[in-house]
Order: structure tokens, then C-alpha cells, then sequence
């Protein structure tokens, strides 16, 4: 395979990947291969390969004669995903603060300026895409080929999920969103310090304010309406 070849399919893996997590290919969509390849310009097995790759990191599911399917998310997957996130993110982080080197605790670093970057600039996609990165070199860290995996499927709904319900003009969710950056600096922190039971600490409440965020979304405020005097009291 050519250079310039090689490129292109690795262009259009990192694309895919992109538009998955920001729902630009919708959760359940099914892929036009022939799409894909001319927009691309990779031939159709090359596209497969990369297909296979995709289905394997939990970004679509294959299905005989019908082709890919971006992963749905259900009621089942949601469900799961509630349950198994606080165990996998404390366990995965513990690990990170007793294996991390100190490339990646730069790379970490790096990463969380881009996050504080996208909160400030208000864009969704990019600080869903930022946050995302930060928690997977976090799994990077961990070095457990039994987490990783789990903690990979995790974030892909997990960025997802932060798609759906995000909002830059709800001051609550600012307050949640500046409060998650500095969970970022302080999970640095710990992990540059080799605390590993704080971080595991730390992944447990920065989780729980994933969850309230979230929660905050789905379930609306109130509204505030007088209702004026009840119709007995006019008659009165």
C-alpha cells in the first residue's frame, strides 16, 4: 500500500471514529460503504478492514448483508453503562497512578489544555473530543489489557452521552464543567504523586458529577408560573 494510501485510510479511521462520538453519525445509523470509499478514496476492502478494526473498539457493529451500524445505544447499553462506569474509571485510575510514566504524564497535561481550551470556547465537540482523550491516556497508564478495553467502549458512550445532553448556556452545567476541569488538574496531580487510592477516590466523584450532569439534562427544571387566585375564592 502506497503512502499516500496509507494516509487516507488512516484519515478516514480517525474521521469515522470522530463523527461517531460526536453523534454527527448517529447512534444505530446504518454506514453507505460506497459513500465512504469516494469520499475517502480507499477502495472497498481496505474500507472493510477498517470496518472490522471499528466494530472491535465497540464504534459500530457488523451485521451479515447489511453492512455496519453505528453502536446503538438502548436501554440495556445505557443501563450497563451506569453500572459498570464507577467500578471500571476507580479501578483503571488506581492502576494509572502506580504505572504512569513520565511521557504520559506529559501527554496528560497536554490533553487537559485542550480541554480547558474547548470549555472556554464553548465547543461541545471539541471539549467532548478533548475529555475523551483525557480519560483514555489515563486507560493508557493503567497498562491492563483486561481494562482497557472496557474503558475504551465505556468513553466512546460516554462522549456520546455528553453530546446529547449538552448545553453551553445552562449556567449550572458551567459550574459542573469548571468544577470537572479542576478534577482534571487534581487527578494530574495524584497520579504524578503516585496516590493511587486518592485517585480512585477522585475517579469515583468526578464520576458522580458525570452522572449528575447528565441527570440534570434528562430530567428538566421546573416552571415557575403564578397561578393566580382558584376560581372558588373569585366566586366568592
Amino acid at each position: 500500500m502506497s503512502e499516500n494510501s496509507k494516509s487516507r485510510k488512516l484519515r478516514c479511521l480517525e474521521d469515522l471514529r470522530r463523527r461517531i462520538l460526536t453523534q454527527e453519525l448517529e447512534p444505530g445509523e446504518y454506514l453507505d460503504e460506497t459513500e465512504i470509499s469516494e469520499a475517502y478514496e480507499i477502495s472497498r476492502p481496505p474500507l472493510r478492514e477498517l470496518l472490522r478494526q471499528l466494530a472491535g473498539e465497540g464504534y459500530v457493529v457488523l451485521h451479515e448483508n447489511r453492512g455496519a451500524q453505528v453502536a446503538p445505544m438502548t436501554h440495556k447499553t445505557l443501563r450497563n453503562f451506569f453500572v459498570a462506569a464507577p467500578m471500571i474509571y476507580a479501578a483503571v485510575t488506581k492502576l494509572a497512578a502506580e504505572h504512569a510514566t513520565a511521557a504520559q504524564i506529559m501527554r496528560l497535561k497536554d490533553a487537559q489544555l485542550l480541554f480547558r481550551a474547548a470549555i472556554r470556547d464553548g465547543d461541545a465537540a471539541d471539549r467532548a473530543l478533548a475529555n475523551e482523550r483525557f480519560h483514555a491516556i489515563i486507560g493508557e497508564m493503567a497498562d491492563n489489557e483486561f481494562l482497557l478495553p472496557s474503558l475504551r467502549r465505556l468513553l466512546i458512550d460516554h462522549t456520546r452521552i455528553g453530546m446529547t445532553f449538552y448545553s453551553p448556556r445552562n449556567p449550572r452545567t458551567a459550574e459542573q464543567r469548571d468544577l470537572a476541569a479542576d478534577q482534571h488538574d487534581q487527578f494530574i496531580a495524584l497520579i504524578e504523586a503516585g496516590d493511587a487510592e486518592a485517585a480512585a477516590n477522585l475517579a469515583i466523584a468526578h464520576w458522580e458529577l458525570s452522572r449528575a450532569e447528565i441527570e440534570s439534562f434528562v430530567t428538566p427544571a421546573s416552571i415557575d408560573i403564578p397561578l393566580g387566585p382558584a376560581p372558588a375564592s373569585q366566586a366568592t
